[in-house]
């Protein structure tokens, strides 16, 4: 029966017309259901379909909320903010002087004699001379990848899916922490992939819960400078984590993308190499516009993932795996990873002295905090009011693997210039200090 489906549009149109604003609460399951007169059931598939849609979120012990804004969580980080607001959703770090350091590199590939190389095809094992680069870049914490063993994306994300879709076929589960990487999630589901939640502590992925978590065909997780905690998984933990994985036999997915603006600890790869595919990119490193991924299996999985490179059309274009392999080579690559972790510390320092006396989670090293919000703020309610006030932040519910799993937080990217991004943290803290008030609370 579509029942389900037609009052699930009711609420959309009521949203949509603003009758129902962002933050507003709904009615419990039981009373829906009383005042529309359906069974309970029905009531449950309506909230689920609305959860769906990613126009509603839920919050454990609390109900069912509005969201700040209608498109699906597993999106909410691929879109830039609307011109003219301060950007604290996106996280791609730019050094005022990134364009005179990366423009030299381009100028010697547009010489006739050098352009004519990059306009040919490319493949996921790409040249020699890019392997090279790119194991170069990739080592950390006295470990660095055989330069046989790299293969390439045309960006982290495609390199993600090429990992996760050589391991886990349609219709099996990849393990993910509760709180992961929002565009995981929107590859599970283009993939037919379901994702299971797996329960994190303060030193990240708990390896008892990888055990507990039923059948798995793969685990994708963050260990260094996890999106959106900032954790960094200790020594220990990795070696617990490694040897569950061994007694499981299960392969794991490993996202470094921010792990370059620390020195270590080396990559979990060290600790299980035989069933550990590491991801990495340039667009944290670079830029964006500038960027390719990296991906380094197990020797018995290359081929398979090199398979699934080609075949998802993921392969890097000639021009940019020449351009990123000058770039690496060049040294380019490493001076702006030393700039952009100068950067990230004078951020955060910022951030502790303009957010003090919140509870605010975050690494020296990193580019972004999780801000635990002050009662009685609910997150997306906070974040319709930094809208209001011309400020784009990222509420729990993005990075949840499910609505139950969605903190009272919101995480703040600090990529913005540092007068921009004083004067927006001044803005947040103010309206975290004032409290809900007439923004939207009951």
């Amino acid at each position: 029966m579509d029942d389900y489906r037609s009052l699930a549009d009711a609420v959309a149109a009521d949203i949509a017309a603003d009758r129902l604003r962002a933050g507003d609460r709904l009615p419990t399951q039981r009373r829906f259901a009383r005042d529309h007169g359906v069974a309970v059931s029905t009531a449950a598939r309506v909230y689920a379909e609305l959860v769906r849609r990613g126009l509603v979120t839920g919050e454990v012990g609390r109900g069912t909320f509005v969201r700040a804004a209608p498109p699906p969580p597993a999106m909410a980080l691929t879109e830039p903010a609307a011109p003219g607001r301060v950007d604290l959703e996106l996280n791609f770090p730019v050094l005022p002087e990134q364009a005179e350091l990366v423009a030299p590199a381009l100028e010697a590939l547009l010489r006739p004699d050098a352009l004519g190389a990059a306009l040919g095809p490319a493949t996921a094992t790409g040249t020699p001379q890019a392997r090279a680069a790119a194991a170069t870049v990739l080592s950390r914490g006295g470990w660095t990848p055989e330069p046989d063993s790299v293969l390439f994306a045309g960006n982290g994300r495609q390199g993600l899916a090429a990992a996760i879709g050589s391991l886990v076929p349609v219709g099996g589960r990849l393990g993910v922490e509760t709180l992961t990487y929002p565009v995981v999630r929107a590859i599970a589901v283009r993939l037919g992939i379901d994702l299971v939640p797996l329960a994190m502590d303060g030193d990240g992925l708990l390896p008892d819960a990888v055990r507990s978590a039923g059948v798995l065909d793969a685990v994708y997780f963050q260990p260094t400078l996890h999106n959106p905690l900032g954790t960094t998984m200790p020594e220990r933990r990795r070696a617990e984590l490694a040897a569950v994985l061994a007694e499981l036999d299960l392969p794991a997915v490993e996202d470094t993308i921010y792990a370059f603006l620390r020195d270590g600890p080396a990559p979990f790869a060290v600790h299980a190499p035989e069933r550990t595919t590491l991801v990495d990119s340039l667009s944290k490193r670079v830029a964006p516009g500038l960027t390719l991924g990296f991906v380094v299996p197990p020797a018995g999985r290359r081929g398979d993932v090199a398979t699934a490179l080609r075949s998802g059309g993921w392969t890097p274009q000639a021009f940019a795996l020449e351009t990123a392999t000058r770039l690496m080579a060049g040294g380019v690559v490493a001076r702006l990873e030393a700039g952009k972790r100068a950067a990230a510390a004078e951020r955060q320092a910022l951030v502790a002295e303009r957010l003090a006396g919140f509870t605010v989670r975050a690494d020296p090293a990193a580019y972004h905090c999780w801000w635990e919000l002050p009662a009685p703020w609910r997150a997306e309610t906070f974040v319709a009011a930094a809208a209001r006030h011309g400020i784009a932040v990222t509420p729990a519910a993005a990075f949840a693997v499910g609505p139950a799993h969605a903190p009272n937080a919101v995480r703040l990217a600090l990529a913005p210039p540092m007068p921009v991004l004083a004067a927006a943290l001044d803005v947040l803290a103010g309206l975290a200090r004032g409290g809900a008030g007439h923004e939207g609370t009951e």
